[in-house]
Order: C-alpha cells, then sequence, then structure tokens
C-alpha cells in the first residue's frame, strides 16, 4: 500500500497535499504530481506533523527558502527556540531547520513541530553524539534509533550524511580549510578512528525503511563542501557528489523523497557549474544550497556574500536556499540575525524567480514600482518586503503624517526627486501620463511572490482541511473520495475503497 507522497503520485494519486500545493503555487494538481512522481520534487510532509501547511520544493516551482534555528550548550531555552521558529515563519521561511545541540532537545523538537505550519528539518546525528559522548563512540544502533525516534516525532525531514566515505577522506588533505560540515567532520573521525566505512553508509537501506513507514524526505547531506572559496569544486565535493547520486537513486527504488544538499563556498564563476553537475549526478534531485559565499572576506556581513550566490544559483536551478546570517562563522543567531538572513535570502529567492520568468513573479515588483512612482507611501510601505523596516527608514527624517502624502522623501528633496520632476514634465507637456495597472489579486504568481512573503499561519491550515476533500487517479480516469481526520496531521493518506 502506498504511504508516501512519491509512491502515491508514482501511483496516479494526486493527493490532498498536491491539491493544497497547487493552489499556493498557482498550478496544475496534475503537474504537481507528475513532479513528484519524477523525483524532480519533494513533498516534505511527515504523517505526524498535525499543523503542517503542505509545500513543495522544486526548480519548476518558486525558490524556497530554508532558516535554521537551534540552541546551543550557551544559550537558548525552548521559549526562545519557539520565538526564533516564530520570528522565521513571519518573515517568509519555506522551512525551519532545528539544528540545536544543547539541552532539552526532545521538547524543543516536540514543541518546534507542534506549532509549525512549516516543514521542520533536523540533523540527527548532532543528538546522536550528544548521546553517544563523542564521535567515536557512535553505534550504527544509536543512529537507527535517534532517526526513528525523530521520524516518529514528526519530523519532515533530516540530513544524512551518508555519502561521504572513507576513500574520499585522503582528497581533502590540500585544502584551505579541511571538513567543514559538521556532520562531515563527525563522519570522518568516526572512519578515521575504527577503521571501517561510513556508518551511515552502511545502514542506509534501513533509514530508508523508516522514511518510507513517515514519509520524512532525505536531504542528503554535502559532508565534504567547501568551507572557502579556493576549495570550491575539488575532487573531494564532487566524489562525494556522485555517491549522493547513488544514494539518491536507492531512494527512489525504495519509495522515499530526496534533495540534495550543496555548497558553501563557491566563487561565482563556478555556481552554474555547481548547480548543472548536481542536477546530472543526481538526475534532477532537488538542489538545496547554503548560499554559496561568493567571497571569504566579509564575515559580519555573510548574509550578502551568501545571497549573492544564492541569487546566481536559483537562476541556474536550485529549489531551496538556506539562508545564512550575519553572525555566519561568528557565533548563534538571534532573533534580529534571523530577521536579517530571511530578508537577504527572500529577495535572493524572488530576484530568481523573476530571472527564470517564473508566472507573475514580477508583478509584486511592478506594483511597488508603480507605488514608488506615485508617491503612495503606505501603499509603499505594505508592499515592502519587510513593511515595517521600510516605514522605519523613512520616518527617521519624515516621520508626520503629512509627509506620507508629499511627493519626495528626504534623498532628494523638493527640488530633486527626479519622479516628481518627470510627472511634472509629462503634466505640462507632451509626454503622456503613466498608468498603475498590475493587479496582484489577479496575478499567475506562486504565493511566495505575493505580498506578504509571511504567509504561512493557522488558517492556511484550515483551509487545507476544508478543501482536501478528494483524491484524483489519474492512472484510471477514475476519482476516489477521500476524507481527514479534524487535524491535518492524523490523515488518511491513501485512496477509500468506496
Amino acid at each position: 500500500m502506498p504511504t508516501t507522497q512519491l509512491q502515491m503520485a508514482r501511483n496516479g494519486t494526486v493527493t490532498p497535499e498536491m491539491r493544497r500545493i497547487a493552489e499556493r503555487e498557482n498550478r496544475d494538481p496534475e503537474f504537481v504530481r507528475e513532479q513528484v512522481a519524477d523525483g524532480q520534487a519533494v513533498i516534505p510532509a511527515n504523517t505526524s506533523h498535525e499543523t503542517l501547511d503542505p509545500m513543495i520544493i522544486g526548480r519548476e516551482f518558486s525558490t524556497k527558502v530554508n532558516a535554521n534555528i537551534g540552541n546551543s550548550e550557551t544559550t537558548s531555552d525552548i521559549e526562545e527556540e519557539l520565538e526564533k521558529l516564530h520570528t522565521a515563519v513571519h518573515h517568509g521561511a519555506d522551512t525551519v531547520m532545528d539544528l540545536g545541540t544543547g539541552s532539552d532537545l526532545d521538547r524543543i523538537r516536540e514543541a518546534n513541530v507542534e506549532h509549525s505550519p512549516v516543514p521542520i528539518g533536523t540533523v540527527p546525528l548532532y543528538e546522536a553524539v550528544k548521546r553517544a559522548g563523542s564521535p567515536e563512540d557512535l553505534t550504527t544502533e544509536l543512529l537507527l534509533e535517534v532517526i526513528e525516534k525523530q521520524a516518529e516525532q514528526g519530523v519532515d525531514y533530516m540530513t544524512i550524511h551518508a555519502g561521504v566515505l572513507a576513500e574520499h577522506l585522503p582528497l581533502t588533505e590540500g585544502r584551505k580549510t579541511g571538513i567543514v560540515s559538521r556532520g562531515g567532520s563527525i563522519m570522518a573521525k568516526w572512519m578515521e578512528a575504527h577503521g571501517e566505512q561510513n556508518p551511515l553508509f552502511q545502514v542506509y537501506d534501513e533509514i530508508c525503511a523508516i522514511f518510507l513507514e513517515h514519509d520524512v524526505t532525505f536531504s542528503l547531506g554535502d559532508s565534504l563542501r567547501p568551507g572557502s572559496i579556493a576549495d570550491a569544486c575539488d575532487e573531494a565535493q564532487y566524489a562525494e557528489l556522485d555517491t549522493l547520486g547513488e544514494l539518491t537513486r536507492r531512494a527512489w527504488d525504495r519509495g522515499v523523497q530526496v534533495m540534495v544538499e550543496g555548497p558553501g563556498h563557491v566563487p561565482m564563476d563556478k555556481i552554474a557549474e555547481n548547480v548543472e553537475r548536481q542536477q546530472e549526478v543526481c538526475d534532477g534531485a532537488p538542489f538545496y544550497v547554503l548560499g554559496p559565499l561568493v567571497t571569504d572576506i566579509a564575515p559580519g556581513y555573510d548574509h550578502i556574500t551568501s545571497a549573492i550566490g544564492a541569487a546566481m544559483a536559483a537562476k541556474e536551478g536550485a529549489a531551496m536556499l538556506c539562508y545564512v546570517t550575519p553572525k555566519e562563522h561568528l557565533g548563534l543567531p538571534d532573533e534580529a540575525d534571523v530577521r536579517d538572513g530571511l530578508a537577504a535570502y527572500r529577495i535572493a529567492a524572488h530576484a530568481g524567480d523573476v530571472g527564470n520568468d517564473r508566472p507573475g513573479a514580477r508583478d509584486w515588483d511592478d506594483a511597488l514600482s508603480e507605488a514608488r512612482y506615485a508617491f503612495d507611501w503606505r501603499e509603499q510601505f505594505s508592499l515592502a518586503l519587510d513593511p515595517e523596516r521600510a516605514q522605519s527608514a523613512h520616518d527617521q527624517t519624515l516621520p508626520e503624517d503629512n509627509y506620507k502624502e508629499a511627493r519626495f522623501c528626504s534623498m532628494c528633496g523638493v527640488d530633486f526627486c527626479s519622479m516628481r520632476i518627470d510627472q511634472d514634465a509629462r503634466e505640462d507637456g507632451e509626454m503622456k501620463d503613466l498608468e498603475r495597472n498590475t493587479d496582484l489579486e489577479s496575478s499567475p504568481a506562486a504565493e511566495v511572490n505575493l505580498p506578504p512573503v509571511g504567509t504561512h499561519d493557522a488558517d492556511a491550515v484550515e483551509r487545507f482541511e476544508a478543501d482536501a476533500e478528494s483524491v484524483t487517479a489519474t492512472d484510471g480516469g477514475e476519482s476516489d473520495s477521500h476524507r481527514t481526520d479534524s487535524s491535518v496531521g492524523s490523515r488518511d493518506r491513501t485512496p477509500s475503497e468506496d
């Protein structure tokens, strides 16, 4: 009996999740099903995640953004982590990864799943090491135990560092920054200590079985990603990528969804090569990239150095971008860092969608440009990526309400505002007046390409429940009725027999 979105898509079934995604992406439900069936897109949706508003990750859909949160031994408790989750969702994160390594991991993880309308991702290796005491003391039994527990808790996707093999480790010896992936360094240390192959690689089939039962999506970790632009596209990175391609196909053969993680630090001239090579080696599985950072000189500004690369990667076909905050390389991000990182990455994702001519993606830009030209300040603020920040910047110098009607700002003043001058010239001369004609309500754009950016909320889950009354089997041309329980997480994913 099919249990995963991939299996049901291959079986010809348009699931309620696919219908909800079609609504959010403004696409045909059958197209959504085909992309999932072919492995070109994933729907991270653990069957136990009750508050989830389904979403999709794939290069043919709007570019998604992930936000990393998580505590450490030195900072952050459950209340702070939930505040980070709220901040991430409010500012437009499409998924959130809990990378906590501190105390109370189970309670924090369960709280995140319980309160999150977006998919939650984890790296189970971190908890396994914490329980083992050291990388050398890890066992395959403990790894499987932790993975199964997190799957049962409702985690939607997990980073699994199964692609770094013992034979890859010597390839890193000429690097400037060695192995910078947490998971990669842990696996390397274990293999060096035991003289054996990567334990996650050894039990990969068992992991697939757990993921199959709960419909957890693989996020295959790039353990040998470059940690500096000098190490980009080296033999170690690409040797692991070849293994990730093999692991992708093995998971697909078992009915499990897969996306593949990517670099890292990559100079601008090699970003297209990275995306193209991953798409070829991994048969089009969605590519999920961290950055990439295009230069290494700007600690404190790495949300900018990485957003430049992220925009380029999105244009080349990366499906999801993992945000980087100003604290990258320096410390654990706080709420303000999460906000700044998400703003940078929402810009990068949207720029990629505009560059790829996604349906309606530019309508948001056009609507804001029209409001700017018309000096409709309140409309500008409401259409801005971060309305609060946009208005705050304006009001620092012109706070009074009468300036919301003014035909200038403090940058140029009254006499040197180019748009006011242009308008006056059109009014007094032969040039035609310009019209505002962009209607966002009728735009074909996906939700993430329309304001407000933070579209996820409890109401969205309720709409999904109300709309998910049927699934369609395309292979036989007949419709099967389908009912859901009051909670999304307890929904039965198989068509009824009647």
